[in-house]
């Protein structure tokens, strides 16, 4: 795990561009995810946060571990930089989690980042976890993906592919699936379909997002 957050716009920069060169974006052989992780971030009026990791079956959607870490961040909310108020917080989370995760499904950005290091890449560098981004808002543009569930169109920032734009209900909003770490882009966008089975978002997203909020009231 990273020892020592950047304090500064400056270092965490540095270290964006230090760990880009550790992605991967092919998806290991013989993968199996039977765990997956939910990654969420909310945040209070206060400037109180609390960032929580909801552990599923891949299958029955069971939970089966949870974990939610009170503090505030120190960091400066700075575009591109973004990831660095979460980090600190959501990797104690994992680290006492109980049961291990195959995959971690983040609310954020992957590879769709100005420098194609978003906090779903450097949680997968950190934790050497198969990873991926899925955002409710796109890094670059798209055509829109048709009506029918599982329709995908790409999303570009600076004429590259990097994520897609993934219809997971029909005839609503698309989400913005972009890969972490470990995973390539059909593999990342199958396994966030397969968590979507009545909302947009993936169930792990809705778990993690409800957990944080409670421990906030």
């Amino acid at each position: 795990m990273e020892p020592d957050w950047p304090r500064t716009p400056e270092a965490a920069i540095a270290l964006q561009e230090r760990l880009r060169p550790l992605v991967s974006t092919t998806t290991d052989p013989g993968l199996e995810v039977r765990a997956v992780a939910g990654l969420d971030v909310g945040y209070a009026d206060d400037d109180r946060l609390a960032a929580a990791v909801v552990v599923l079956d891949a299958v029955t959607l069971e939970t089966l571990d949870e974990v939610v870490v009170l503090g505030t961040s120190d960091f400066p909310y700075v575009p591109g930089l973004f990831a660095f108020r979460e980090l600190p917080s959501l990797v104690t989370a994992l680290d006492r989690l109980s049961v291990a995760p195959d995959l971690l499904v983040c609310d954020g950005q992957g590879l769709a980042h100005p420098r194609r290091f978003g906090l779903a890449c450097h949680l997968g560098v950190v934790t050497g976890l198969p990873s991926v981004g899925v955002a409710k808002t796109p890094m670059g543009p798209f055509t829109m993906p048709d009506d029918e569930r599982g329709s995908a169109t790409d999303l570009l920032l600076d004429d590259e592919v990097v994520g897609r734009a993934l219809r997971t209900r029909a005839g609503v909003k698309p989400v913005f699936v972009s890969v972490g770490h470990r995973l390539d882009l059909d593999r990342a966008c199958a396994e966030v379909l397969r968590l979507c089975t009545e909302f947009r978002l993936p169930e792990t997203t809705r778990r993690a997002d409800s957990l944080g909020r409670l421990q906030l009231r």
